[in-house]
């Protein structure tokens, strides 16, 4: 596993910086380090990092927000508040409305299969928005107009957004139904999320400023507590499905003994 992971970051860092040079994306060079290494090609990779594998984009995907969320500052953020709004779900509609007419027209899908794949591709990718944005704050360009932070917070609620409204849409396709409860998901999400965050930050930064800790001790407190958001998050997503399953189930019970 070790010797895996030495070939993921050496190989990985080594494209990404090849792929920098013709002035590409380094994560394009990224995504070729797992495909040439995976078992459809290479096959290098020890099978423990293939399972852990949705564990690790997790954790990058944490990284990637956390760097994201302590580059933005809360004034600039209620100075673009309702263009982010905006940039948040208008963005994503429109996209969803082209695969909705084009779909059945070019690929004869269905007008409900259309709108899942607009759902799919309409999502945003935080590896590839967060690190661009924060490569334009560095240099300056578009600092005075907030349009790093504008694209930064409007990405993160898109995702919601798009999320959301692709497991209604899966709901509808599997069970013909959607009920009340999957539409609240959206803004009892963004709601939770945005109080969640808040409440976390001012203890993180009350304790913070009580209490001398190093920077990297820093870095592993907020990792760790946002490991444990993430944790809460899928005991609640797995509790809320629990219920649902048992009313379905006794809604069928009920039905069949009348």
């Amino acid at each position: 596993m070790l010797f895996s992971l030495a070939l993921i970051f050496l190989i990985g860092l080594g494209l990404g910086k090849l792929f920098e040079r013709i002035r590409l994306p380094k994560l394009i060079g990224m995504i070729l380090t797992g495909m040439i290494l995976g078992p459809h090609a290479l096959n290098l990779l020890d099978e423990k990092i293939l399972i852990i594998s949705s564990d690790l984009r997790q954790l990058a995907l944490v990284i990637i927000l956390i760097r994201a969320g302590l580059n933005l500052d809360l004034k600039d953020l209620k100075q673009v508040g309702r263009p982010a709004l905006l940039l948040s779900f208008v963005p994503a509609l429109f996209e969803i409305i082209g695969y909705i007419i084009l779909g059945p027209m070019l690929l004869g899908l269905s007008t409900l299969d259309s709108a899942l794949l607009g759902s799919v591709i309409a999502a945003v990718s935080p590896a590839v928005i967060v690190p661009k944005m924060l490569k334009l704050k560095e240099k300056g360009w578009g600092t005075k107009q907030l349009i790093p932070q504008l694209i930064m917070a409007g990405a993160s609620m898109d995702d919601v957004f798009v999320i959301v409204l692709f497991t209604s849409l899966l709901s509808l396709s599997l069970t013909g139904s959607v009920t009340t409860s999957t539409w609240i998901q959206l803004p009892s999400s963004i709601m939770m999320g945005i109080f969640g965050g808040l409440m976390t930050g001012k203890a993180l930064s009350w304790w913070f400023t009580r209490f001398h800790i190093r920077d990297s001790g820093k870095v592993m407190i907020i990792v760790s507590v946002a490991f444990i958001l993430i944790a809460l998050e899928q005991i609640e997503l797995s509790l809320i499905a629990f219920f649902r399953f048992n009313r379905h189930h006794d809604v069928r019970s009920i039905n069949s003994s009348s």
